[in-house]
């Protein structure tokens, strides 16, 4: 999955890049993650331990490497992103390449904390928002072919909607269920 973006900005670090004044689009997109990140955190920090280990159902992961997760693919996810706004396309990666990657990351990091976890949602969140913020409005709207979606041509801001900016909001809806929370 690697070589799709090793051309592409790596978006890891916690230090803000550079801000392109004038993408409403780009900033807005932006506060959407930070918001849906902070709302992960908040709810994530409040758990019990024993609700930290719970499993969910259906997905089996625990929450807590589910929070971890979430944390550790906005680089990947906005690395994606950005190939598109660089009128590159997605190719070679499949939903089973998402489904290995993930099912890796479960088992390496099935023993997670909750520091660790909200340490690095915390820093990746501030990388991914900024990278994001770094985006005109050609970028955002520049499609290209996502195998991961048939070839269909789509735009990086689609990609970073329905990936980055949507992720910590449908894994948290996940989470509340599996707590009878919703």
């Amino acid at each position: 999955m690697t070589s799709v973006i090793s051309e592409v900005e790596t978006v890891t670090s916690g230090e803000p890049g550079p801000v392109k004044s004038g993408s409403m689009r780009a900033n807005l997109l932006a506060d959407r993650l930070e918001q849906g990140a902070r709302t992960l955190a908040a709810f994530a920090d409040a758990l019990t331990e024993a609700e930290w280990q719970t499993r969910i159902p259906k997905d089996g992961r625990k929450i807590g490497v589910v929070v971890h997760h979430v944390a550790s693919v906005y680089p990947l996810e906005v690395q994606l992103a950005q190939t598109l706004g660089a009128g590159r396309p997605i190719v070679g990666v499949t939903w089973d390449d998402v489904h290995r990657m993930n099912a890796s990351h479960a088992a390496e990091y099935d023993a997670v904390t909750k520091q660790e976890a909200l340490t690095l949602l915390a820093e990746t969140c501030a990388a991914a928002a900024s990278a994001i913020r770094a985006l005109d409005d050609d970028q955002l709207a520049e499609a290209a072919p996502v195998s991961l979606y048939a070839d269909a041509p789509l735009t990086c801001q689609f990609m970073l909607e329905d990936h980055a900016v949507r992720h910590s909001y449908h894994h948290l809806a996940a989470i509340r269920r599996a707590l009878n929370r919703s």
